[in-house]
Formats: C-alpha cells, structure tokens, sequence
C-alpha cells in the first residue's frame, strides 16, 4: 500500500475516535466483587464529644474498624446511639475508608426547680419525676416528666392544673430546667347519682361513700376532691354496705365520672345492681374434734336464724369460733363458713366448719425498723413466743397491742415458712414516729370557766417505753400542775409502776364558800391479770389546805379551814370489755375502787366507789351504727373512822369524825340538770354545799346520728340522769334529804376540728326546793 492511500485512510478515521471511545466506556465490564465496591472501614472517628469519651461512643457502634461496610449496619448504629439518650443529634458519614461520626451532646442539668406550686412542695414533686440534677437532659424526660406533673395534680383533683418545662442555657453545655406551674382550683366533685338502688335512698348512699359533694361547711375536708382512687374504694364501701344489709347478690358497677366543660367539677354516677334480700336460714356448727364442746361455741354467735344477712357478721363470727377454741386448748383450728343460698325463700344457711388446721410452732419472731425503740419493748407486748403454737388470733392481738403503743405509725405482722414444714417465722415490720409532744390548749367548761394549759410528754423516753409528762393547767375555778412518770412494764415483767407529783388549787368559793389547795404525792403500781381485768394500787401523801373561807360560810365550812395531811392505800379493780374505750359502742364494764386513809396523817376513813356501764348497739334493729344505748350506774360510801383531826367536829352517828375535802358531791357531770354540787346536804342559811358520805347514781342516755352529713362529726344524745347524795352533817339549818333527783334532757357532741364540744340541755324534773339547777352545760377543749 503507498503512503498517499495510508494517509488518506488515517484522515477518515480520526473523525471516528470520538465514538469508539464512547462505545468503549458504554462496553460491559468485568464484575468485582462486592468487598471492592464498598470497601472496607479502616477507622471510626468521632466528632463533636466534649463528655462522652469517643471509646464510649465507638462501643454503640456496629461497624468497626475491620469491617465490610454495610448501611444496613451504619442505620442500625445510628439508631443505637440515639437510643442512649446521650445526643441530641448524630450523623455517620463516610470519608475514604474511614467513617464519620458526628455526635451533638444533651446537656447536662445544672437544676431542676419548680415554680409556682404552692399546694404540692418541691419535696411532694421531686420524687415522682426523673430528671435530676447532673444527669442527661432530653426533651423526651421533660415532656414525661411534665405529663407525672399533671397526674400529681390530677390525683389531688386539680385537673386544670398546666405545666411548661423552660430552658436556660448555661456555659459548658448545661442548662436549669425550670417546670413553671400554673395550678388552678380543684376541681370538686359537685353531685353524686346511684342507679340501681332501690332499697336505699341517694341521701343514704352519699353517707356510705367515702367522697363527698362540694359544700361550705367542708373547709377542711378534701373528701369532695375528685380522687379517681377513690372510686374503687367507694364500690367496694357500697358492696360492704349491702352486704351488711342482706344483699348477698349486690355487684355495684364501674362509677363513671363527667368533668364539666370548664374542667372545674365532676359528676359521678354509681351504678348498682342490688339483687334480692336475704335472711339468715339455718346456722349450725360442727367440728372435727370429739372432745370440743359445740353448745359452747354456739353460745358465742351473735346471729340468729331470721336476722337480716350480714356478710361482716358472718367474719366476725368465724373468728370468734376459732378464738373461742383456741382458748380451750385446741391451737390448730380453722374455722370456714359454708354457705348455702335458697333462692326460692331468700334465705342462705350458714355452717360453721371447725377444721384441725396444719400443727406450725413459732421458730423466730424477727422485729425490724425500730431504730429508737427498744427489742423488748416491743416483744413484750406479743402474746404468743418462741416455741409457741402458731395462733392467728393472738397474732392479731399482739399486733393491735404494738399499735396501742403509739410509737408506731405503720405495724405489720406478717409469717413466712421456717426452717421445717411445722416451723413459721415471724416477721415483725414498723415504722417509728416521733413520740415526744409539746401541747398548749385553751378552752372553756362550765366546771372550770376559761382554761388554758401546758405539757411536755415523752411517751417513749429514750426509747424503753416510759411515759414521763409535765402537765400545767389554768383556769377560773381550778389551777393545776402534775408530773409523772410510769413505766408501763418494770422489769420487763406484767406490772406498771409510776410516780406523781402535784400541786392542785379548786376555787370552791361558788359552791361551798371557801378554796383547796393540794399538793404532795403517789407511787402506782398496776398488774393485768388477763386481757379483760386489771388491779391496781397505790399510795398517796398529800398535804390538803381549806383557805380563805368567805365571811358569812356555814359554820360547817368555817370548822373546815386549815390543813390535814392525808396518808392514803388505795386499790381498783377493773374489767373492762368494750370495743374501745375512747367511743365505745358495745361491751360493758365493771369498776371497783377502794381508799383506806389512817396510815399516819390526820384523818382516817375507809372509801368505796362501784361504777359500770352497759353499751348495747342498736345498729341491728335501726340500721344505723351510731345508735348505742348506754346504761350507767354507780356506788359510793365513805366510812370515816378514828379521825385525829383538830379542826373537825362534824360527828356522824357513831361520833366518827371526816372532812368536806373527803366528801362526795354530785350535780353537772354526774347528775346532768343540776349545777356541780347542786344536791345533797346544803347548808340552806347560806346555800353552803356540804357533800355527803353516800352516793348513788343511774343513768341511761341514747346515741344517735343527727341528720347532717356525718363527716361533720355531730351525734346526738337524749339521756336520764338519776341520783342522790345523803349522810351529810346533821344539825340546824340542813337540808339532807335521800329522796332520788332526776334530770332528763339532749345534747349535742362535736369532734370539731379544735376538739370535742359537748353542749347539753337538761331540765331537773325530781328535785328538792334546796338543790341548784343548771339548764345549759357547755364544755370545749383543745390542743394544738
């Protein structure tokens, strides 16, 4: 070929190398394999960490160096570190072989504060929320945090409480966290409806549940705060309620609550599906011991065939099955109620089983949470020990006697399997308070006027159960200070043994024409012989002064004036079983005291006072457990003997010689109608009470709910007062006599919320022309 053709074909191909090149690239190429396409992570870096060290960022990482990158991989790491709550921002990039992150740090909380809150402090709120002071802040907390805020109002009723969590920057990447609280008014409960209840009223219902209707007189009571805890509690008051009444089917349904539309009330409607009403059928008991006496277990039921059912009843009696054999010596029982329901006739028959329970012995009584209080204060209350049959009943008893200590706010016994099957642990769990008072008071009573008062008390001193108290008193007609001291276990064996000392002032001058002052002191000592009764003795020294006598006194009183020095053993003997002793409703109890004066001192006498009460309920006759019938009585003879006073010469029959300050008096507390010491013998030349050496009185007073709603704390009385007081001075001018005095009337008691108020109305209707009547009797007292 020449050179001009080779030329030529070069110029007609260089128009053509564009094109190939472009088919060149556009040519399929080898496949590599997928480890050349992504690489492989030769390194992590971290970006943007001031705190967190990058090490510590790198372990929430699933790529490390080393790896085949993968972005399934890289998403999964980036979700990762945002999940610890320690970024606000992350990103992951690639550079290279290396890969990227780029963290931006939360902040750290400096604070966290609280404005505006003035019905919940900070130290309500602070545990209920989770960010705290040099943790990790996160919008996330923050608004959760906001939403616990709001359920803390909500559950106080304040549901138009609001709650904006604020921000403040501070240096080094920290902020305060500011909740600012706006809490508005509680919203109230402002009615209550049932559906459904047929038998009782609305009005009745309100009563048994425990929240209350909006109302003036509820200043101090949050009961008509909407509470949605409260609800449940309600229903089961109201299942209880019925229960009690017959209605053995009764099944009270969900409570709705409607929240009015300017969140300020609720409307809360019960629904109630009562069922028919029974009565009790047949009621038996048998028992799976030979030897147990069933007549005498069947003396203890107070149901009977034809009551009304009562679910609370049926309890209560199951357990006084079981306690009564425990006493007589069969440890392992338990008792069950077998019901049996007669839809046809509305009755249910009740059987109880008494069963041999499993045999479990004590192993160990473990007590626990008492910091101050002494191990043997506290083990010598239990009734059962180590060693002993495991007794349900006395296990309740000795946690009801810790309680009645008073240095617990909190007392659970609970038992746990020993060390052997037949073996249980005791577990002894208590929370301490403090035990130490200080009380100032004022008041008025129609005995005393005006009073004011003072104490100190330590009822736990330095933690071994003695009670040591300093008491001052002082008021128009009577003025006095006390101190003393008892040790409620001496020895850590069953007796009582305590110490007074006083000083005591009675301004008489409106009753007898003169004034008392008393002073000296007594040694105590007190022994249980059970549960139920209870002996105690004592000595008493006291100096006694009859002083400024009015001009123109009976003759009886001017005899009277100067000092004696009494040198007294006196003794009580008491059984006491009532339900309680601070508002009993059923149980009686008996009480004899005795003083024997001679000992030394200027007088020498032998007295005795027998006094009891008798409450009945009546709850089962009138529905109500507010109705109670108390039944009184009491005793009193002074026997003077010997006496070796020089300033008496007041003689009874036999020559002995007493004193007035020895004397009975009766009227105002004791004999409701007349003024305190408006009967017995009377001086009538001067309207001089005497006192007398005999005394008798009787009473009978009903309990019974006011109709006003029963958080207001008042019941009323209606009551009959009888009694006499004779065997006073004899001579020129007294009038003694033995005739019975009785006065009738109502009254009013009120557990306010500065203290118990009493005011009674009564009217004398069986007097003499010489006693002191006395219509209105007030009294009121506090402590604060």
């Amino acid at each position: 070929m020449t050179l001009r053709t080779l030329l030529l074909a070069s110029a007609c191909l260089i128009p053509l190398l564009p094109v190939a090149a472009q088919a060149q690239q556009r040519r399929p190429q080898p496949n590599p394999t997928a480890r050349e396409v992504a690489g492989v992570v030769s390194a992590v870096e971290v970006r943007g960490n001031q705190r967190i060290d990058a090490d510590t960022v790198r372990s929430y990482m699933l790529l490390q160096p080393g790896d085949a990158y993968d972005s399934d991989r890289s998403d999964r790491s980036l979700r990762s570190l945002f999940a610890t709550g320690l970024f606000g921002d992350v990103a992951i990039a690639r550079d290279g072989s290396r890969l990227v992150v780029s963290v931006v740090e939360n902040p750290l909380v400096n604070r966290v504060a609280y404005e505006g809150n003035r019905r919940l402090t900070d130290d309500t709120i602070r545990p209920q929320v989770q960010m705290r002071a040099r943790g990790v802040f996160t919008s996330q907390l923050a608004q959760a945090d906001r939403q616990r805020i709001l359920d803390l109002y909500a559950r106080r009723g304040r549901f138009a409480a609001r709650v904006e969590p604020k921000i403040i920057q501070l240096d080094q990447n920290r902020v305060d966290v500011i909740y600012e609280i706006t809490e508005g008014d509680a919203a109230l409960v402002s009615r209550i409806n049932f559906v459904g209840n047929a038998s009782y009223s609305d009005g009745k219902l309100r009563d048994v549940v425990a929240t209350r209707e909006q109302a003036f007189y509820r200043p101090f009571s949050s009961a008509d705060t909407f509470d949605p805890d409260r609800l449940s509690f309600d229903r089961e008051l109201l299942r209880r309620y019925y229960l009690r009444n017959g209605f053995a089917d009764v099944e009270p349904g969900a409570a709705s609550a409607e929240l009015a539309p300017d969140r300020s009330s609720f409307f809360i409607t019960y629904n109630i599906n009562e069922g028919p009403r029974y009565r009790f059928g047949e009621i038996s008991v048998t028992s799976a011991f030979p030897t147990l006496d069933i007549a005498a277990l069947r003396s203890r039921l107070e149901i009977r065939t034809g009551d009304w059912y009562d679910g609370d009843a049926v309890e209560r009696m199951a357990q006084s099955l079981a306690d009564a054999a425990n006493l007589r010596g069969f440890p392992f029982v338990d008792v069950q109620p077998q019901v049996e329901r007669n839809r046809e006739n509305n009755t249910i028959a009740i059987t109880f089983q008494v069963a041999e329970a499993p045999r479990v012995y004590v192993e160990r009584i473990d007590i626990n949470g008492n910091v101050r209080t002494q191990d043997r204060v506290i083990r010598r209350e239990f009734r059962l020990a180590e060693g002993d049959a495991f007794n349900a009943a006395q296990l309740r008893r000795s946690r009801d006697r810790i309680r009645n200590l008073g240095y617990f706010s909190d007392v659970q016994l609970t038992s746990q399997p020993g060390s052997a099957p037949d073996r249980a642990v005791v577990n002894t769990n208590i929370q301490e308070r403090a035990t130490g008072e200080v009380s100032v008071g004022g008041g008025y009573s129609t005995d005393a006027g005006f009073l004011a008062d003072f104490g100190l008390r330590e009822r736990n001193l330095l933690g071994t159960g003695v009670d040591a108290r300093l008491n001052g008193t002082a008021a128009q007609r009577r003025s006095q200070v006390d101190f003393s001291v008892t040790d409620p276990s001496f020895m850590d064996r069953n007796l009582a043994v305590g110490a007074d000392l006083f000083l005591v002032q009675r301004n008489l001058t409106n009753i007898a024409s003169y004034q008392e002052r008393r002073y000296g002191f007594a040694l105590r000592a007190g022994y249980e012989y059970n549960e139920r009764l209870r002996q105690s003795v004592s000595y008493t020294l006291v100096n006694r002064n009859v002083f400024d006598v009015q001009a123109g006194a009976s003759p009886y009183i001017l005899e009277q004036a100067g000092e004696t020095l009494l040198s007294q053993v006196s003794q009580t003997l008491t059984y006491d079983a009532r339900d309680t002793i601070i508002q009993p409703s059923r149980g009686y109890f008996l009480r004899w005291g005795a003083d024997l004066a001679g000992l030394g001192g200027d007088v020498a006498y032998l007295r005795n006072r027998f006094d009891g009460a008798l409450y009945l309920p009546l709850e089962r006759l009138l529905g109500d457990p507010d109705y109670v019938l108390t039944l009184s009585s009491g005793f009193g003879h002074l026997a003077p003997f010997n006496s070796r006073s020089p300033y008496n010469t007041s003689t009874g029959a036999g020559g002995e010689r007493d004193r007035i300050v020895d004397r009975f008096f009766l009227g105002g507390e004791n004999l409701r109608g007349f003024a305190i010491a408006g009967v017995g013998p009377r001086d009538t030349s001067t309207s001089d009470s005497l006192g007398g050496r005999m005394l008798w009185t009787a009473g009978a007073e009903m309990r019974y709910p006011l109709p006003v709603p029963s958080e207001l704390g008042l019941l009323g009385r209606a009551f009959v007062d009888a009694g006499a007081l004779t065997q006073g001075p004899s001579g020129p001018n007294i009038s003694n006599s033995g005739a019975a005095r009785v006065g009738v009337g109502v009254g009013i008691s009120w557990r306010s919320p500065f203290g118990l108020i009493n005011i009674d109305l009564a009217k004398a209707v069986a007097k003499q022309s010489y006693d002191v009547t006395q219509i209105f009797r007030f009294g009121f007292g506090t402590r604060f």
